[in-house]
């Protein structure tokens, strides 16, 4: 196994450029791959780019065929948690067992000790535990920590984040030295699979089941109107519910097993208590009863206080300080142990 050698998914944006540079200047032996991971013209541009890219930093490319992987473990798991009711974030399951597991095993076969990518985080050991953790980056406006919370040991051991040391802007300012065009490019979209945004369409196109219509009910089961398949909705949602009700009401919860989609009005989207299952521990081994860490119930939010409790051997409850709004079923609690990564969870949900 050669310790300098790193493998660095490469695709032809700002971040993942940036990273192979700065791995190259620190003496590494990098080695540039680009995933292929669904059919679409944009795969086919990411390629030429990372191509190019490639080309201008000095270091050899590949291109490697993860579709199977990727359909398997992101795609059909996505449409799935969907029928549940559930909202996944397949970002997270993607980091997992794509840019964690797969190019891990690719980066053994090719004889390099390391695997890289341009996410805004840092992997560092907590210094308590002595277990490998994802720490926050230097730009909290880009961290990235969120997504890569349900990595492994083995994985951690074996990732490079140069990037985690710079602001967004510095890491621009660098890729303007390699190439001008790629210093412009814009952050890619969330949901790589998904470009216009229309989540329903693409369940319903890749599945060939667009569900059953239902319907809409109050918390205390009163019904309102029809919908059209619960795919189209998720918890907090306000536009699209297709009914009028002469006052804003959102979505509280999707019931998969009466067809029913429960609204309420926006005070009752705020809740602090709620349970998480398929643990995941990264910096923290264990999570113990009363334990007081901060925590996310979704990327864009900023981190809360919250206490911690066992209620059986992979489900924890949290119970946040202050009420959280729209926690959804299917999205991940990620708790911090200060700037370190704790573990975290799926949201399970909840009774109504």
């Amino acid at each position: 196994m050669n310790n300098k050698k790193v493998i660095v998914g490469l695709s032809g944006g700002v971040d993942s450029t940036v990273c192979a540079y700065l791995l190259k200047q620190q003496g590494y032996d990098v080695i540039g791959v680009t995933m292929d991971l669904w059919p679409g013209e944009n795969g086919a541009q990411a390629i030429q780019d990372a191509k190019m890219v490639a080309e201008k930093i000095a270091i050899p490319h590949f291109v490697l065929e993860f579709r199977k992987e990727f359909k398997e473990n992101v795609v059909d798991d996505f449409i799935r948690r969907y029928f549940q009711g559930l909202t996944p974030n397949p970002c997270v399951v993607c980091n997992r067992y794509i840019k964690g597991e797969a190019l891990l095993q690719k980066a053994r076969q090719l004889g390099a000790h390391y695997i890289a990518t341009g996410h805004y985080a840092k992997v560092e050991k907590h210094p308590k535990t002595g277990r490998y953790a994802i720490r926050n980056s230097e730009t909290a406006e880009k961290d990235q920590t969120y997504a890569l919370y349900r990595l492994t040991q083995e994985q951690l051991e074996a990732m490079l984040l140069p990037i985690g040391e710079y602001t967004k802007d510095e890491v621009r300012n660098i890729a303007q030295q390699i190439d001008g065009f790629i210093a412009k490019k814009g952050d890619s979209q969330d949901i790589c699979f998904i470009p216009d945004g229309d989540y329903a369409s693409f369940i319903i196109n890749e599945s060939g089941n667009s569900g059953k219509s239902g319907t809409f009910v109050d918390v205390k089961g009163n019904v309102l109107g029809k919908h059209k398949g619960i795919i189209h909705y998720t918890v907090g949602q306000r536009k699209g519910l297709g009914l009028a009700f002469g006052k804003p009401m959102y979505v509280y919860a999707v019931n998969p097993k009466l067809n029913q989609v429960v609204l309420c009005e926006n005070e009752s989207l705020f809740q602090k208590t709620f349970r998480v299952g398929d643990l995941a521990h990264m910096a923290l081994e264990k999570f113990e009863d009363g334990m007081r860490l901060q925590g996310k119930i979704r990327y864009g939010n900023k981190m809360a206080w919250c206490t911690v409790r066992m209620v059986d051997t992979d489900i924890m409850e949290c119970t946040f300080d202050e009420p959280q709004r729209a926690i959804t079923p299917g999205q991940s609690l990620v708790l911090y142990d200060g700037e370190y990564v704790a573990g975290g969870g799926i949201i399970l949900p909840f009774s109504i």
